[in-house]
C-alpha cells in the first residue's frame, strides 16, 4: 500500500511538490521467469531425442534369416573398428584389448551364455573372427549373427 511521506508536514501546493510516495514491493513477478522456463523445457524436449544416437552400422542381407525371439547381450562391430580398435557391447563402447574382460563379466551370472554379433558388411571376415575369438575367450559359447532381411523388389 502505497504511503505519503510530506517533507514539511504542510498542505500547500508547495507542499505537494516535496512529497514522495514510496511503496514496497512485497511481491516477486514470476511470470518472466515461468515464460523463460517453458520455452526451455521445449527446447530440450525437442533436442533430447536427437542428442541420443548409436552407431550406424550396415548389416548384411540374408534370406533365410530368422527373426530375434530372445534378449541376449549384442555386440557391434562398426565399419570405424578398423581405425579406431574398438566395438560396442550393449551401449557401451569397448576397446578390442578389454572385450574378453568385459564379457567375462557380462556372462557371471548369465545362464545362456550367447551373444549376438552385428558387424558391418564392410567388415572382413578375418576382423569378424578375431573378434569372435575374443568373445569365445570372455566366455561366450553361442554367437549368432544379426542379419538384414532383403527388401522386397
Amino acid at each position: 500500500m502505497p504511503q505519503v511521506h510530506s517533507m514539511d508536514g504542510q498542505n500547500t501546493s508547495r507542499g505537494r511538490r516535496s512529497r514522495r510516495i514510496s511503496s514496497s514491493l512485497s511481491e516477486i513477478n514470476v511470470v518472466p521467469l515461468v515464460d523463460v522456463m517453458l520455452v526451455m523445457l521445449v527446447i530440450f524436449m525437442v533436442t533430447a531425442p536427437m542428442m541420443q544416437r548409436g552407431i550406424d552400422v550396415n548389416l548384411p542381407e540374408a534370406r533365410r534369416a530368422e527373426a530375434l525371439v530372445s534378449e541376449r547381450l549384442f555386440v557391434t562391430v562398426p565399419i570405424e573398428f578398423r581405425l579406431e580398435r574398438f566395438v560396442q557391447v550393449g551401449e557401451d563402447n569397448v576397446q578390442i584389448e578389454a572385450l574378453a574382460e568385459r564379457l567375462r563379466l557380462e556372462m557371471l551370472d548369465r545362464t545362456e551364455k550367447a551373444v549376438f554379433l552385428r558387424g558391418d558388411k564392410e567388415i572382413t571376415y578375418g576382423e569378424l573372427v578375431g573378434v569372435m575369438d575374443l568373445m569365445k575367450e570372455g566366455g561366450v559359447q553361442e554367437v549368432g549373427l544379426v542379419l538384414d532381411f532383403p527388401i522386397e523388389r
